[in-house]
């Protein structure tokens, strides 16, 4: 048998229990889906999932959707010009 290493890790109780009761419904242990991720990391040189930020409403694209109309409206002279309120 290979030589192996010992990681230990710090996560939250439940989190560790729902994991474990999902990797042995798909019949593994929280060791070996441990490996296989260190092995798809290895392998595709990148985590093997997508990590994103959360996204910024602004740009999301139902605001930019409401953004684009605006300006449409406002280009075909509807719209109401205010003042700038100082702050």
């Amino acid at each position: 048998m290979a030589k192996t290493e010992t990681i230990t890790l710090r996560v939250n109780p439940d989190l560790k229990q729902e994991a474990e009761a999902l990797c042995a419904d798909m019949g593994l242990t929280l060791s070996t889906a441990y490996t296989m991720l260190l092995k798809a990391i290895v392998h595709t040189r990148s985590i093997p999932f997508a990590i994103r930020a959360s996204e910024d409403p602004f740009w999301s694209e139902k605001n930019q959707r409401y953004l684009m109309e605006s300006i449409r409206e406002l280009d075909a002279g509807h719209g109401e010009e205010h003042e700038l309120i100082d702050a």
